[in-house]
């Protein structure tokens, strides 16, 4: 037997416990979850064979009366022995991505990255559009592409639009970041039925930083009218560990104020948001700190419009907030906000820098508050960028 002893200062304690997917050297994939710099297996820990699962799928799929019960359990076992054969070092377990992805939704739900885009594409025009304020804005994004945390990130080749206002082809030169939170569906809903906005803890699981990587260029001349397609669609990266709900308890916070006021489907008795400070780190230095605190649309009003037309989810569908962006400069989550279009480069490094060249690594990590003093921690989300490949023609 064996105790796992967590540093007072960890983000990692007993009261976060996240839920990732790991192999251990030379043995299959499996469910665990983090304590401090370890892993604990669940499917010994807990003698239960749902968890020697390659995903977190077929274990979210028992509903939210079963996650709170195996959480209760986990914090007794956190305080506990535990059998040797149950405790993993982090450092030396291979980690994968912890969920099967059904659909991947993208929304557009902070006021601050939407009116800073506003302004920079429409400098004579409103910022927002007029049904901004009225529905959270989305897209379906490629669930296909969304890949862990750690995996390379290939330069997307696509059309640009060149001065002579026609396209060529080639590697994107304005490929950016989106630091985004992204929320994990753990029981899904029927076709035909809407998720009521008061039932959100019922279908959704867990939390996950997200970097969906854009490339603007490409982006820029597809976009209209249908919207983002080939500058998206190429990869996103999610965090290897899913924070559960349960564990953000202490992070809720009342939702900002919303004007004009929602539809009634959107209208919660308690609208609540959550206070989940973010860190963009280019290269070693940070350079961007993004407050979830300040998303105008909050996750139970994204998941009731998703549902609104009868679209049905399943277990592991995953839909991101958008670009987190705050009011002050160094609050951007995305570069194209940061350098203000190209025209206000950042310094990384002593260096001028505006969008991600070839070799650039991004780190994205985030803190919220835990019980009493204590804060917690979200899994990480890195992506290094390789140059284009050729085409094999």
């Amino acid at each position: 037997m064996t105790r796992i002893e967590v540093a007072p200062e960890s983000l990692f304690g007993p009261e976060n416990l996240p839920y990732g997917v790991f192999a251990p050297p030379g043995r299959p994939f499996r469910v665990g979850v983090r304590l401090g710099d370890c892993v604990i297996d669940l499917a010994v820990a807990l003698d239960d064979s749902t968890f020697a699962a390659t995903s977190l799928n077929p274990f979210l799929a028992q509903g939210s009366a079963r996650w709170h019960e195996v959480r209760d359990r986990l914090l007794a076992l956190a305080a506990a022995d535990l059998p040797a054969a149950a405790v993993h070092s982090l450092a030396e377990v291979e980690l994968k991505l912890p969920i099967e992805v059904g659909d991947y939704v993208d929304f557009y739900a902070s006021l601050d990255h939407a009116t800073n885009l506003g302004r920079l594409f429409r400098p004579d025009s409103e910022p927002l559009l007029p049904n901004w304020r009225h529905l959270p804005v989305g897209y379906h994004g490629r669930a296909g592409t969304v890949v862990v945390s750690g995996t390379d990130i290939v330069r997307p080749r696509g059309q640009r639009r060149t001065d002579s206002g026609t396209p060529d082809f080639g590697p994107s030169r304005r490929l950016d970041i989106e630091a985004e939170l992204g929320f994990v569906v753990g029981a899904g809903s029927t076709l035909g039925q809407p998720i009521d906005i008061e039932d959100f803890g019922a279908h959704v699981f867990g939390v996950a930083l997200v970097n969906d990587w854009s490339a603007r260029d490409i982006q820029a001349w597809e976009y209209q009218p249908l919207g983002p397609f080939l500058g998206k669609s190429f990869a996103t990266s999610l965090a290897a560990w899913i924070t559960p709900l349960a564990a953000l308890a202490a992070a809720r916070i009342p939702l900002p104020a919303q004007t004009p006021e929602p539809l009634p489907y959107l209208r919660a008795e308690a609208p609540w948001g959550l206070d989940i400070d973010l860190t963009v780190h280019w290269d070693g230095t940070p350079v961007s700190y993004p407050p979830f605190a300040r998303m105008y649309w909050s996750p139970a009003q994204m998941l009731t419009h998703l549902t609104a037309n009868g679209a049905a989810t399943r277990t592991g569908d995953l839909y991101a907030s958008g670009t987190i962006s705050g009011p002050e400069p160094d609050q951007r989550g995305s570069f194209i906000e940061l350098s203000w279009g190209g025209t206000e480069p950042i310094r990384v490094n002593g260096q001028k820098r505006t969008f991600l060249e070839d070799g650039d690594e991004i780190v994205l990590t985030a803190s919220a508050p835990g019980p009493g003093t204590r804060r917690i921690g979200l899994g990480e989300v890195r992506g290094r960028i390789w140059a284009a490949r050729e085409r094999d023609d």
